[in-house]
């Protein structure tokens, strides 16, 4: 199996057509090739004259931990060009960052998942190349959630850095796909190519993501393969007050963690509520202290998921609706709680976090609606993930 980048270092055609142009590469430390190396010194070593790089949220290293922890521009010590935050003072890259090449390879390794901002980082990509008359490659990589789809799609007029365009929660597209789509969605009028990956199996051995490849965080939350299988549904913690787990060495593979919650309790609502929506994987009753972040320094009771080995079932695992299951049992049992977080999201500043995160209001209102069902809430989702199926299809690249 060859990824996007092994491919272009493979294929003496495609070195060619980069001969002589200057090139921007958009990259963090999980773009590398198949030995290892990374993507921005493999291209240099092939030859291939790189005038800049870029870095998404997280910064080239994948240094920088939270929600709105920027990056600044630097020079690069090794080679001498400019390194550009596409989360810094722009998310949109500017003009004069837009002069620095003619061709921009995009090597970003995805989580299968909307919210991850990578996803609205090509969109703005695509965007600025159209109007700059600029070539864009996507390096393909496989989308470690693989194919199932799931979650309601964006309400248009809520978008957000989070939230590029109505598209479910999980997507289902490795970034290649997600680029076709979005210049046929928007319109865009840009020299757009796919380098795809070679033997990717998407509901092969590993379900997205192939059994003989290495993880590598592409940010520093995305510790495994379990936490992108889990992510489409425990990010959602990012917009209450319960810890999604940062602080441990586990974050994101929770379904929640509190201090002033009995988490084996709210077990039990969500098996009388919807206990289809608790298959496909296993849930433990777990305890952690977060050294840092929401709860820091104290005792949380949580649920834990375990979206791997003998448990996992990939057509069966419905993280999304899990974690709002789990919302709504916390709701039941404890209808007080304040359980959603008012605080500034990835720059908006109005809005409730869960709204921007799912993309509008239905998730939440769902959850604080006692009359509202889990039938209520599958019948509105199973029909949004119908229609993001039919209108990818002819996307689908693999």
């Amino acid at each position: 199996m060859k990824n996007g980048i092994d491919r272009l270092l493979a294929d003496p055609e495609l070195l060619r057509q980069l001969k002589g142009r200057r090139v921007a590469l958009v990259a963090h430390p999980a773009s590398v090739t198949s030995d290892l190396t990374h993507s921005l010194d493999a291209l240099i070593a092939a030859g291939v004259q790189v005038n800049s790089a870029f870095g998404p949220q997280h910064g080239l290293k994948g240094d920088k931990q939270d929600n709105m922890v920027e990056t600044a521009d630097e020079m690069d010590p090794r080679y001498g060009i400019p390194i550009f935050s596409l989360y810094g003072e722009v998310r949109r890259p500017t003009g004069q960052m837009m002069s620095s090449a003619d061709v921009f390879l995009f090597d970003l390794q995805d989580l299968g998942c909307r919210i991850y901002t990578f996803v609205t980082t090509l969109l703005y990509l695509l965007e600025e190349a159209a109007k700059a008359g600029k070539e864009v490659w996507v390096l393909d990589r496989p989308n470690p959630a693989g194919r199932p789809v799931e979650g309601t799609l964006l309400v248009p007029g809520q978008e957000s850095f989070v939230g590029a365009a109505p598209m479910p929660m999980r997507h289902g597209l490795t970034m290649g796909e997600m680029g076709h789509w979005f210049i046929e969605h928007f319109g865009l009028d840009v020299a757009y190519r796919v380098v795809t990956m070679e033997g990717w199996q998407p509901d092969g051995a590993g379900n997205g993501w192939p059994t003989s490849r290495l993880w590598i965080n592409p940010s520093p939350n995305a510790a495994n393969v379990n936490m992108a299988r889990c992510y489409a549904g425990t990010v959602m913690l990012e917009g209450t007050t319960l810890s999604e787990g940062r602080g441990t060495t586990r974050p994101l593979e929770v379904l929640f963690g509190a201090p002033d919650i009995d988490a084996g309790g709210v077990l039990n609502v969500m098996r009388k509520l919807a206990p289809e929506w608790l298959e496909g994987c296993a849930i433990r009753e777990c305890w952690f202290e977060p050294t840092f972040h929401k709860h820091a320094g104290t005792l949380c009771n949580a649920l834990m998921i375990h979206a791997e080995g003998e448990f996992y079932d990939h057509h069966a695992f419905k993280p999304w609706r899990l974690q709002a299951l789990a919302f709504k049992a916390i709701r039941t049992l404890y209808p007080d709680y304040p359980l959603w977080r008012d605080f500034p999201y990835e720059y908006e500043l109005t809005r409730l976090a869960i709204d921007v995160i799912n993309g509008g209001p239905a998730l939440r209102e769902w959850v604080d609606d006692p009359a509202a069902t889990p039938h209520d809430l599958d019948v509105m989702t199973s029909h949004d993930e119908a229609a993001w199926v039919a209108a990818v299809r002819g996307h689908l690249l693999y």
